[in-house]
């Protein structure tokens, strides 16, 4: 069996659970590669560039798929990827070539994990580049584990690329006689490097004698605003639904220089975080323009906002909002191109042991965030840093969040998308 689970506070963990397709006899070796991770990859500006780039395609078509459901939405793309880029690492054949094409891979394998690992290390220093000279002190870690079945054989040069390029070692687990206390190691796991705040990440009977390897990752994101909102101009404003109907929501207020975009039918808010590295994107489509705007959102759209971008004093209004998403992505990525990788028959992942047999059977992901007047807590964070193309008008321009909006997490310098969601409701 195969899970792969997403969680963030603006905090985010992804698995992907591997189940072998049928009863086998296994060698009784210990697969476990001792290289170190490569702390200084040689990745080439334009490939890290190129992956970014890749990366927030796939985050935009994951949106179009995921925004059919129900409700507010949270998800850390970054989180996503990075944990099917280590089971992508064993696939072959054309299990690769669809994963590839739905995941928006554009460079080729080796060039591809040295650029995921030079990506994540340049994530890793935000916290110092920051500075401790901040309100709220500013946190961004990412980890990687792999867990596999003590006495099963994977390949050396798969577990080596994983080590060297995610730092994801090897922890040995029995999952052919206790998947339930395998699942809970995992748990706990996800909950140490979330602060807690995702909690059985694993649900019951997502783990089984037959699963062989779980692929973990974790991101979580902390940070506060650079310019925090006082509490006490907190106070309840009404918040228009799409069926027209009205809730009072918690409703932060301030009036600042914002960096912000003014299109046809919406109009675009950057609010950065403390130390400049990430940034929190708003996009407010106009009234009854919400599933017009929310259906063209992808690079073309983004592009546009950039090319219009400008700053000026800001009145801005936005809600406060605490929500959990959980999704079963397998019909997304399946829909997205990659269907052979959750079918027993098809799969190849011979790249992981020499042979077929393994096949994902599931990937679930989880995530949290949490946003007040402080600032953000997640598992992942996006921003895009943008010049100023106009003078500071005199009067403010209003900006209240009042009706439903899409929100980005981005890291300014990379332009990678950490988190990506939607508010329909800030009181739920």
């Amino acid at each position: 069996m195969k899970t792969f689970l997403g969680v963030f506070r603006w905090m985010l963990l992804g698995a992907l659970v591997i189940a072998a397709c049928a009863p086998q006899k296994v060698n009784a070796a210990v697969a476990m590669s001792e290289k170190p991770r490569l702390k200084d990859p040689q990745v080439s500006p334009e490939d890290l560039l190129v992956l970014a780039q890749d990366n927030a395609a796939f985050a935009l078509d994951l949106y179009q798929v995921l925004r059919l459901q129900d409700g507010n939405l949270f998800y850390s793309p970054y989180s996503i990827s990075t944990a099917l880029a280590m089971t992508y690492a064993g696939a072959m054949g054309q299990t690769a070539d669809q994963m590839s094409q739905a995941l928006h891979f554009s460079l080729p394998p080796e060039r591809l994990h040295p650029a995921f690992n030079a990506l994540a290390l340049d994530l890793a220093a935000r916290p110092e580049q920051a500075g401790g000279d901040v309100k709220t002190p500013f946190e961004l870690s990412v980890a990687n584990a792999l867990w596999g079945q003590k006495d099963f054989q994977f390949l050396p040069e798969f577990l080596d690329l994983l080590a060297q390029n995610y730092g994801a070692g090897m922890r040995l687990v029995n999952f052919s006689e206790d998947a339930e206390g395998s699942r809970r190691i995992i748990n706990q796991w996800v909950s140490d490097q979330t602060r807690a705040r995702i909690q059985d990440l694993l649900p019951p009977g997502s783990l089984d004698a037959m699963t062989r390897l779980v692929l973990t990752n974790a991101i979580y994101f902390k940070a506060g605003w650079l310019h925090q909102f006082e509490k006490e101009s907190t106070r309840p404003a009404p918040f228009y639904l799409l069926d027209g109907s009205t809730v009072q929501a918690q409703t932060m207020r301030l009036n600042k220089p914002f960096g912000y975009a003014i299109l046809e039918n919406a109009r675009a808010l950057e609010l950065p975080y403390e130390g400049g590295g990430v940034s929190m994107l708003l996009l407010l489509p106009d009234e009854g323009q919400f599933q017009a705007v929310e259906a063209r959102l992808d690079g073309d759209l983004l592009g546009e906002l950039q090319q219009n971008w400008q700053y000026g004093s800001v009145d801005l209004a936005l809600p406060k909002f605490t929500f959990e998403s959980q999704f079963d992505l397998n019909q997304a990525l399946s829909g997205l191109g990659m269907a052979d990788a959750f079918n027993a028959s098809q799969a190849d992942f011979s790249g992981m042991t020499g042979n077929r047999e393994l096949y994902i059977s599931s990937v679930v992901h989880k995530a949290f965030v949490a946003v007040d007047e402080t600032g953000t807590e997640a598992a992942a964070a996006t921003a895009v840093i943008m010049g100023a193309t106009a003078a500071m008008p005199q009067e403010p321009v209003i900006f209240h969040f009042d009706r439903p909006f899409i929100f980005l997490i981005r890291d300014n310098q990379t332009g990678s998308i950490l988190f990506a969601g939607r508010v329909l409701d800030p009181t739920r």
